[in-house]
């Protein structure tokens, strides 16, 4: 089955090959691009700050170094850069159990004896758990908030999201994101970090300046924006049929932008399905287990890395089929 693989807009692909060109389509000479873009973002993150900075690993680098006490991260579903930049940054990790990726917040409490009340701790997780099922943010950040932590909510799969439950700053404390390739802002590279708490970006100007951006990838992000929400319900909608279709899916009751199938023959599993769905020169199966992804015996299937005009019902069903012969 031949598929493309996930693009910007034409739109974003137009204003940012201008803006490399030295043709900036702005009226007003006074404005930036950059402005632009984290004026919007902070639009929709509910967030009274806002930078952009080179990728979204930037963005995590500088939100974590503002970390003085512990960094909770969860057991798995999450993104393995946490770990690797809280440790280049010695800042003392601490992992909590979870329910396939899902926060649990009894576990959170357990964590609580082994943190430091005099220092600043954080809980750092991505909005979709694995990419496949949504956190509970609201009940999250209720926790959190109640006993001094800061949440950290990457918002790379889910900027943007109609409902209001995730990448919203009334909950998290800090929104990192990625701009890259092939998040839902897609743009290429960049990222942002958005924030109430100023503090964060006075204190860093030398991260901030090493983590630049870029008035093309800031006229992209402009640009795309405009688009994210409606491919992210879109996105969600086609994962949410396919969830609802298969056997053995994981979380298959929650909001996702990919499906995780149990399976007890991973290799195989993923050896097949890799054969049979051609996504341009990109891939769209993980095999598990994988700490990005889930630590048990599965496969993921990308649904997020396709190109919005792929989601159709047609392209859908016969994805549903070949997934079904092998399961």
């Amino acid at each position: 089955m031949d598929l493309k693989y996930k693009e910007p807009s034409l739109e974003t692909k137009r204003i940012m090959s201008r803006v490399a060109l030295g043709k900036t389509p702005l009226e007003d000479k006074d404005i930036t691009f950059k402005e632009i873009a984290e004026y919007k973002i902070m639009d929709i993150t509910n967030h009274k700050h806002c930078q952009l900075v080179n990728s979204g690993n930037g963005a995590i680098f500088i939100s974590i170094s503002s970390i003085t006490g512990h960094l909770i991260i969860p057991d798995q579903g999450a993104w393995h850069g946490f770990k690797q930049i809280a440790r280049f940054l010695n800042i003392p990790i601490l992992t909590v159990k979870t329910n396939l990726g899902l926060i649990d917040i009894e576990s959170l409490e357990d964590a609580l004896k082994d943190l430091d009340p005099n220092k600043r701790n954080g809980l750092i997780l991505t909005s979709f758990a694995a990419y496949t099922a949504e956190q509970n943010i609201k009940e999250i950040s209720k926790f959190v908030h109640e006993n001094g932590i800061i949440l950290i909510e990457d918002a790379s799969g889910a900027i943007c999201d109609l409902k209001g439950q995730l990448a919203n700053g009334n909950y998290s404390d800090i929104i990192v994101c990625s701009t890259g390739s092939p998040k839902i802002l897609n743009v290429g590279d960049g990222g942002f970090i958005s924030t109430n708490d100023k503090s964060i970006f006075e204190d860093n100007k030398i991260l901030l300046n090493s983590f630049k951006s870029n008035e093309i990838t800031a006229s992209g992000i402009a640009t795309e924006i405009a688009f994210a929400s409606k491919n992210l319900d879109d996105l969600i909608k086609a994962t949410t049929y396919i969830k609802n279709n298969l056997n053995n899916v994981v979380h298959s009751d929650l909001r996702g932008i990919n499906i995780i199938i149990k399976d007890d023959n991973p290799k195989d599993l993923a050896w097949n399905l890799k054969n049979e769905f051609k996504l341009d020169s990109h891939g769209m199966i993980t095999k598990c287990p994988n700490y990005n992804r889930l630590k048990i015996k599965g496969v993921a299937i990308e649904i997020k890395n396709l190109n919005y005009s792929q989601l159709n019902k047609e392209n859908l069903d016969e994805m549903i089929e070949i997934i079904r012969k092998y399961q």
